[in-house]
Order: structure tokens, then sequence, then C-alpha cells
């Protein structure tokens, strides 16, 4: 930091902290300045469109940056989006290999030392993404529905075997991160985290999602692994308690397997109904909005006259509620029931995250403090000569200060789920008032319907398995 200071000391200031900040955050630069939200929005009203995929390309050039797990994500979420698995799969894989990398402690670099250095002077966006739990685990399952949709149902059970142990170790690797940082909390943080509590709702961890265990006790039902699939659904309902197609998949297998809580679960719920002769199943994975974005909380200070700001990620609580979808089509009107609200696990997660980031914060507004302290003395020192270095130091602390609001914000909102039986058929399934969209019903088999809902557009894709 010598020469850095010692930049800002002469008289080519405007000229230094260009590349000051340039020097410190290298291809992280995107996020530096340019808050995550306002790069992904054109790639969200895209998605609203009939040429989903028009912003891709802008969208994987960005992979091979700091920030390239999270673009990685978000282009296999768009062409997962627009019905191209086979470029999703590519995308996620890009995705996995990062998370790997991040797992694997003996390939922290020099360069990944330096830019966590470096957010002590800049801000946090300047550290390479790795993002929380939650994303993880749903990276995962979305590849187990590509694998699903280009015929590899193996390949399915494999990547929604590894969400479940995701589920399991992001949460032990979440609670040892914590134990240093727990003494860090103070009136100010303590409040944030209570407010994004009452936000998140009944949710109280980030790293266990129905949506998750549900499509994983799926595949295993319809692959022919009953057991398996009662294992995952009771974990499901246990997170999301009051879903009745949940309840009756619950109640159903309970009795094809004779299990001990069957006459408790119809005590519960009723008895199971069963699929009857020429009919085969309908279920329904229905995905809409978007998770919505992450807002700064940004607090202006002094400390020894010198201007400061302490910036913070937060989430808002007014959204709008999420209706349940209404499917026609199949004969009565389907109301498809909530599985898995996505935005109250984003919420969650950064609650989750707070006292990490307060911890570099209070590291970060130390260092710049310093830093103009510096700057203002060697000032004095030249016999008060006109400061326009500590003035100028004063400005890049503030400009430089911005929260960390990235996050995968082409996931959806809120992931509901439906199930009916039907004669063997052709059927055109409607929601709300959506276009319609033709699927096949074949008798003993199973049709999945996936609708994605991005506000303005709805898009279907189906499978018999």
């Amino acid at each position: 930091m010598k020469g850095v200071i010692k930049a800002l000391r002469s008289k080519k200031i405007w000229i230094y902290l260009p590349l000051l900040t340039f020097s410190l955050s290298g291809c992280a630069f995107n996020s530096v300045f340019i808050n995550y939200p306002s790069q992904i929005a054109p790639v969200k009203a895209q998605l609203n469109t009939h040429e989903p995929m028009k912003q891709l390309n802008d969208v994987a050039a960005n992979i091979s940056g700091a920030d390239g797990l999270l673009y990685a994500q978000e282009a296999g979420r768009v062409a997962q989006i627009s019905g191209d698995f086979t470029s999703s799969k590519k995308f996620y894989q890009d995705a996995v290999s990062a998370y790997s990398k991040f797992d694997d402690k003996a390939t922290i670099s020099a360069s990944d030392m330096g830019a966590t250095a470096s957010s002590l002077f800049i801000n946090d966006n300047v550290i390479p993404y790795r993002g929380p739990g939650y994303e993880r685990v749903m990276l995962h399952q979305y590849q187990a529905l590509n694998y699903l949709f280009s015929g590899d149902q193996q390949g399915a059970l494999v990547e929604v075997r590894r969400s479940n142990q995701l589920q399991s170790s992001e949460q032990a690797r979440y609670q040892k991160s914590q134990k240093s940082v727990q003494a860090m909390a103070n009136g100010t943080i303590d409040a944030e985290v209570n407010k994004l509590g009452k936000a998140a709702g009944t949710v109280t961890s980030s790293f266990l999602n129905a949506y998750s265990y549900y499509t994983t006790g799926l595949l295993h039902e319809i692959l022919g692994e009953p057991n398996d699939a009662f294992i995952d659904y009771r974990k499901a309902a246990q997170i999301t308690p009051n879903n009745p197609y949940l309840q009756q998949d619950l109640v159903r297998l309970a009795t094809q397997l004779s299990m001990p809580q069957q006459e408790e679960f119809e005590r519960r719920w009723g008895k199971a109904t069963f699929q009857k002769e020429g009919q085969g199943q309908v279920i329904v994975l229905l995905e809409r909005g978007f998770v919505p974005e992450k807002q700064s909380l940004t607090v202006p200070f002094t400390i020894h006259g010198n201007w400061q700001t302490a910036s913070l990620a937060t989430y808002t609580s007014n959204s709008a509620a999420v209706k349940s979808g209404k499917i026609n089509g199949l004969g009565s009107p389907l109301i498809a029931a909530p599985i898995a609200n996505l935005d109250a696990l984003a919420i969650t997660a950064l609650k989750e995250e707070l006292p990490a980031a307060l911890v570099r914060q209070a590291a970060r507004v130390y260092a710049k403090s310093e830093m103009a302290r510096s700057v203002e003395s060697d000032s004095k020192k030249r016999h008060n000569e006109t400061d326009f270095a500590a003035i100028a130091m004063q400005i890049f602390n503030v400009v430089t200060e911005q929260a960390d609001r990235r996050s995968w914000l082409t996931l959806p909102k809120q992931a509901q789920i439906a199930r009916t039986y039907l004669k063997s058929g052709s059927y055109s399934v409607k929601l709300d008032n959506a276009p319609a969209k033709e699927i096949k019903v074949q008798s003993g088999r199973t049709t999945l319907v996936w609708a994605i809902d991005t506000g303005n557009y709805t898009r279907f894709y189906s499978i018999i398995i």
C-alpha cells in the first residue's frame, strides 16, 4: 500500500485512482461499479419475449471472468428456459466445475488471495463469486431436469442425489464457517437480521429446499424406487407441510408400501386416490416469476473528519404474493400449490451470510480510513498545501463502497406442483391466460409437464416417462 499512497500524494491523482481501481479489481470489474442486477436486467427482459436466447452470448462471454460461476448459472438457465437442454447442460457443467475448484482448497491461487485483499480497499464485488448453498442445490436439480428432458433418466437420478447430499454438506460448511464470526453481531446488524427473518417467513434455513426433495422423490417414484421416493417426499413435507399434492403422495405411498404411518396419514389427509385402468398420471412442475434482486443499504458517516460509507446488501419485504397457477384443459381446473418459495431461500441465505459480510465491512472501513488519514497527514507535513489527494481519497472511498448485490437472478420466485390422473389421449393444457400446449397421456405412464412462467411469457415442456 505504500506505493498506492505515494501515487495518491502526487499531483497526478486523477490518473492514479482509476489505475488503482483496475489493478485491484482485475477481471471482476463488471460488478465493482456496475451493480449486477442492472447487468442482468436485459437478459430477464428478453426471456419475456419470443426470442429468449438473444442475450445468451453476452452472458456466456463472461464465464471466463472472476464471476464466471454466476454467469455460467445464468447462461444455463437462459438456455433451459428456452428449451435448449443440451446447451444448458454444458453451461451448468461449467458452473459445477467452478464450484469444485472452490471446494478444493489446494487450488486457492495468489490471484484469489489478492482479490480478497483488494476487497478491503474497493468492495466485496472483487471477490470471485461463490454462490450460496441454495443456488448450488438448484444447479444440480436443474441439471437433473436437463438430463430427464434429454432422455437420460439415470443421469437425472445422479444429479438429484447430488442435490440431496448438498443440502446436508452445505449446511455443515455454513455452520463451521460461522463459528469465527458469531461475536461480530451488534444492534444494527441484529435489526437487519430480524428484518430479513420476517421477510423470509417460515423458512429457517436456506439449505433445505422442498422443491429439490420433491423432484428427487418424483424421479425415484417414476423410475420404480418407491421406498426412496417416500423418504424424499417426507423430507419435502417437513419443510412444506401444507401442500395437498405432497400429502396425497405420502398417503398413497404409505398405503402402497404398507407403511406404519398409513393410518396416521389417512386420518390427517384422507385416503389416497389411485390410478385407474386405462389412465395415466400428469404431474405439473410450475415455476413463476423471478427471485427478487438484492438492494443496497448504505450508511454515510465520518471518521477523524473524513467521509466514509458502509454498504451492505439487503432485501425489501414488499414483494407481491405469487398466485397459484390455474391449469385448464385437463378436465376440471387443476390448481397448483406452492412447494417452495425461492425468494425466501434467497433472503435466508443473505441473513446467514450477514455476520461474515460484517467482518469484511469492518475491516474495509478501517483500511479506507487509514488510507485517508495517511494521505491527509502527508499533506499537512507539506505546509498545508491544497489537499487534492486527501479530497480525492475521500471521494474514492465513497464511490467504491458498493454493496455486493450478485445472485442468480433468473431463478424462479416460487415453485408449485400439481398432479392428476387422466384417460389416455391428447389434451390441450393451458396456464391461466397463456396460449395452450398439447400434451399426450398414455395408460400406465407418467406425463411430466414443466411450465415456466417468466411474467409475460409461459413456456411448456413435457415428456412421457
